[in-house]
């Protein structure tokens, strides 16, 4: 159940980042992870809001629900 736990955390975050505006621009896999960089599609004009966050996603089910994230972020710009 704790990983279940980690998993609903991680999906937070990332639908938190995904509701501000952010868009992933990139993912980087190591042993202890994913590190998946947010970018914000529209600058904050008063610079309240950091343009890049980063996350890292420890939970297998997380990285396949930011996977899905990345398909269909590529299916409505391609």
């Amino acid at each position: 159940m704790a990983e279940y736990q980690q998993f609903i955390a991680e999906r937070e975050k990332i639908d938190f980042l995904i509701e501000q505006g952010y868009v992933i621009k990139g993912v980087t896999e190591n042993l202890s992870g994913a590190f998946v960089e947010f970018e914000l599609k529209k600058p904050d004009p008063s610079g309240h809001k950091n343009s890049i966050e980063r996350l890292h996603i420890l939970t297998a089910d997380a990285r396949k629900y930011f996977s899905s994230i990345i398909i269909q972020q590529n299916q409505r710009t391609g």
